[in-house]
């Protein structure tokens, strides 16, 4: 009996919970928008699947970032029940799931474009990778932030729950610079795995 592929139990188990956060979510607006980014990257994913696979390291990390969208999704950010255990635990003034989730927006895109990078130019591992890949998570997270902005000024207060700011002033350069983290720390921590499975995924 054939087994089925890590990569698919993956995306199965992730749309069977994308269902499961579409049903009553805090608002559908705010379910759409958060979870919108995954309508994108899922087709595109299966799409490049046969002909320029990931390694595994990767689609574990892109299934986790999904999760982490669709609890923002289903709940919003500021009232994810993880949020509030953290606010309790460490005394934190405020829900700061949404700095789970812009650590994650560095993170994970870092080895997306690291890999993308490392396999598809003739760039190599070292400085001007570190530097380039750093760059583009932080190109993402700041075009995140003129989304939510765009959000912000054409739905008005409807956009409160998509922001998730909660009061505090600073939230889009703390935003910001978690994801900076995120980009800094998934190179550091994961760059050796990842290279170890590329070359293991090599033909021979």
């Amino acid at each position: 009996m054939k087994t089925l592929s890590e990569p698919f139990i993956l995306l199965l188990s992730g749309l069977t919970l994308l269902t499961l956060t579409a049903i009553t979510p805090h608002d559908y607006p705010t379910w759409w928008m958060e979870t919108f980014p995954i309508f994108i990257a899922v087709p595109i994913l299966v799409a490049t699947y046969k002909t320029f696979p990931l390694t595994p390291l990767l689609y574990r990390l892109l299934f986790l970032h999904a999760l982490i969208l669709m609890l923002g999704g289903h709940y919003t950010y500021a009232e994810v029940p993880l949020g509030n255990w953290m606010q309790d635990w460490f005394g934190f003034a405020r829900n700061n799931y949404d700095k789970i989730g812009h650590f994650a927006q560095g993170f994970v895109p870092a080895l997306l474009f690291r890999e993308l990078l490392l396999r598809s130019s003739p760039l190599r591992r070292g400085k001007l990778l570190f530097t380039l890949v750093t760059a583009c998570c932080l190109a993402v997270s700041a075009s995140y932030e003129l989304i939510e902005w765009a959000a912000a000024e054409m739905m008005g207060q409807g956009a409160d729950a998509f922001l998730g700011t909660q009061g505090y002033a600073w939230d889009t350069q703390s935003d910001m610079l978690l994801a900076l983290i995120g980009a800094v720390c998934a190179q550091v921590l994961l760059a050796k795995v990842q290279d170890k499975q590329i070359e293991n995924s090599k033909p021979n």
